[in-house]
């Protein structure tokens, strides 16, 4: 089932998760306690990562695939573009189709970690728009996109960034996926600029649970994500202590989510970061609240 058309039918906000795949020499059969863990909280989609470089690509096309024909859960497979070329992509596209995956997360990607690896000259794709195109050309497609909710560490503006996601809606994209983000507010801001510059496609918002200062700092890296006050003090206070910084990020990410379903937000993205065991803390939490909201 197409991504878009779950957000068109569902009654309440879509609730999915992200994992990744198993490092490249471990096995495929690694994910499954994974997967087994987060199919019984019922959710509308999982989507499956993409290495740098396009170093997991096989498996993110058979973890997509088991995900939608052995767990009959909606699968979303990941497809970057910065190293690739227009050959390379199609061929991708065509084992998709050929996997009966209907949907795909359209991105530039980030750079190669090989210092030595050797990009097309000249580039076949810049942004990730050039990629959206393309996918839609293949058809039979629902394209999600990525969207910044304080904008892209590369771009110079919010507004610079709202113009870049108008052309990968242009290009074919029909739902957005939000990068993480610890400030709701600033969710709102860019939803209702977004809103404002005639953009009407569903948008999901991407929630990490912070569980270690490690992880932190990591995704601080490579993103614009502030941390509000309120975050700080947890750090400050349970930075040392990992098992109780553990329980506020879960308890933390639950108050956004729940702000955020009182908001009217389209849908709920977890990064699970192949953790079922908090994923599940964390739907667990906000379960009878999304039943009461349905009534």
């Amino acid at each position: 089932m197409f991504i878009h058309n779950i957000f068109a039918t569902k009654k309440r906000a879509v609730l999915s998760f992200e994992i990744f795949p198993p490092k490249k020499d471990s096995p495929i059969d690694t994910i499954f306690s994974t997967i087994d863990g987060l199919k019984d909280l019922n959710p509308d989609f999982i989507s499956v990562t993409y290495g740098a470089g396009g170093s997991s690509k096989g498996k993110t096309i058979e973890i997509a695939s088991l995900i939608k024909h052995k767990y009959g859960i909606e699968s979303l497979a990941h497809l970057t573009c910065i190293s690739s070329t227009k050959d390379e992509v199609e061929d991708i596209l065509t084992t998709l189709k050929n996997n009966k995956i209907e949907n795909v997360l359209a991105l530039r990607g980030d750079l190669p970690q090989d210092k030595n690896f050797k990009f097309p000259t000249p580039l076949h794709y810049n942004y990730a728009s050039d990629l959206v195109f393309q996918i839609q050309q293949k058809g039979d497609f629902s394209i999600g996109g990525a969207c910044y909710p304080e904008g892209h560490i590369e771009s110079d503006c919010i507004e610079t960034d709202v113009y870049y996601i108008k052309r990968k809606v242009e290009a074919g994209v029909d739902f957005l996926i939000t990068q993480l983000f610890f400030d709701n507010e600033h969710l709102y801001d860019y939803i209702n600029k977004i809103r404002q510059a005639g953009i009407n496609i569903p948008i999901t918002a991407g929630i990490m649970p912070m569980l270690s200062k490690k992880q932190i700092e990591r995704c601080l890296s490579f993103s614009k994500a502030a941390l509000p006050k309120k975050f700080t003090r947890i750090l400050e206070k349970y930075g040392h202590n990992s098992a109780a910084l553990q329980e506020a990020g879960i308890i933390y990410a639950t108050d956004q989510i729940i702000d955020l379903l009182s908001w009217g937000v389209d849908g709920i993205h977890l990064y699970s970061m192949n953790r079922p065991e908090v994923t599940k803390k964390i739907v667990e939490n906000i379960s009878d609240f999304r039943n009461l909201i349905q009534e």
